[in-house]
């Protein structure tokens, strides 16, 4: 069942907005009696109608169990779960489907790694290095383990204007077993150098994690070219469904880690005094799998591959020099926004201050101007005290965002001071 080709990228390349909004039902409701402007894509993605449709057909025409059943629906659901699968594997460039394992969402596919992996090479005094810049998912796994093994957590400062300050990074990775860090940060936008880091623990002898749920939605991804050792993302960042997510792993690496979960499509034998693990990918994919999940992120996949993932990076880009643009020369001092200054260096999420109000007033007040954004600590409490804040508004842009949405966002921020009588 194939997606039908939208006509969203013109023969100079761009994206044609219009074009794609048309695609997304949810952008055509209204909040408050005003048209949504949905900004708050970083948090989760809209779906596109050619998305939806595949996952009602699932459910409508072939809803069974994958890998046992023999029948004919069965049969055909294996096989699109799996044509899923493969269709993941090319679009992130692993070598192989046995690379590509699919979890509930980045969080599990995190802790698959740092709880699998970890338990079974970590030792007492063994260090693993992160950075300031990562999301709790990416953080808080480390801590329960570091707990647990006693193991040295160290951490990759920040530079004034958001990137990573790796002046002492062979330093700290200095008898480390582990780097573990994002592509790109949820809160800052700040695209980090993936592959002269995975670089650099190899190097020093560790493997490497990324965290890529805000990358691989936004930019062409290869895992051979990125050079990290596991990879972790979300389908629902990249116009696929909620409860479905992906880890990448070096093959070798994956068939020497113990399982993570136990029970149900994991196995290949089970007896009295033990059991044999099943082959990549299916060791790791315990119980009944995320099937009609998974048919979806394989349809949301088609939807971006028909934009290209390059006219997406640069759609991005164009949009978040306009609002930075179109957000300083209108408030001035009034407004902060955190991260790196060159749009060449972020990816599409504006986190700001403005005229001092608290961001959940910001963020209350946008919505009864149809305008979504999100406020809060955006699952980055150590950021936030590296950045001596509590919390932030967040705008992130995407695929269906244009100049239009800056526009609102900006005449929104105008109505919130007006409200606040500032």
């Amino acid at each position: 069942m194939a997606v039908t080709p939208t006509p969203a990228t013109g023969a100079c390349g761009r994206i044609d907005v219009a074009a794609v909004k048309r695609d997304f039902p949810l952008l055509h409701v209204h909040v408050h009696g005003r048209p949504i402007t949905y900004l708050d894509s970083a948090a989760t993605s809209q779906k596109p109608q050619a998305v939806l449709d595949r996952l009602d057909w699932y459910y409508r025409n072939i809803n069974a169990n994958v890998h046992r059943g023999v029948y004919s629906i069965a049969e055909e659901a294996t096989n699109q779960l799996e044509t899923a699968r493969d269709r993941v594997r090319s679009f992130i460039g692993a070598k192989s489907t046995a690379e590509v394992v699919f979890t509930k969402n980045a969080t599990e596919s995190l802790n698959l790694v740092i709880q699998g992996w970890g338990r079974a090479n970590l030792s007492p005094g063994d260090a693993v290095v992160l950075t300031h810049l990562e999301h709790h998912a990416n953080i808080v796994p480390w801590q329960i383990l570091a707990t647990e093994r006693e193991l040295e957590l160290r951490w990759v400062p920040l530079t004034a204007d958001g990137h990573l300050d790796t002046t002492h990074l062979d330093q700290l990775l200095d008898g480390a077993k582990a780097f573990s860090f994002t592509a790109m940060s949820n809160v800052l936008g700040t695209v980090t150098p993936v592959r002269e880091l995975a670089d650099a623990a190899r190097a020093a002898g560790a493997i490497s994690i990324v965290d890529a749920c805000q990358y691989v939605p936004h930019l062409p991804t290869d895992v051979q070219a990125m050079g990290a050792d596991f990879i972790a993302f979300s389908g629902h960042k990249m116009c696929g469904p909620t409860g479905i997510g992906v880890l990448w792993g070096r093959e070798e690496l994956l068939d020497a880690m113990p399982p993570f979960l136990g029970g149900g499509e994991m196995i290949r034998d089970v007896r009295l005094d033990g059991f044999t693990p099943n082959d990549l990918p299916w060791k790791f994919e315990a119980g009944t799998p995320p099937i009609a999940e998974a048919i979806g992120l394989g349809a949301a996949i088609e939807y971006l591959e028909t934009l290209g993932m390059v006219a997406v990076r640069q759609h991005e880009i164009d949009l978040v020099g306009h609002a930075m643009q179109v957000l300083t020369e209108r408030f001035g001092e009034r407004i902060q926004i955190h991260g790196p200054v060159n749009p060449q260096d972020r990816g599409g999420v504006l986190s700001f201050a403005f005229d001092n109000l608290h961001p959940h007033d910001i963020s209350q007040v946008l919505d009864q101007h149809g305008v979504c954004v999100r406020a809060g600590h955006h699952c980055a409490k150590p950021l936030m005290r590296v950045l001596g804040l509590q919390a932030t508004a967040r705008a992130s842009f995407y695929i269906y965002n244009d100049e239009a949405d800056v526009e609102a966002l900006a005449a929104a921020l105008e109505s919130a001071a007006d409200f606040f009588m500032l």
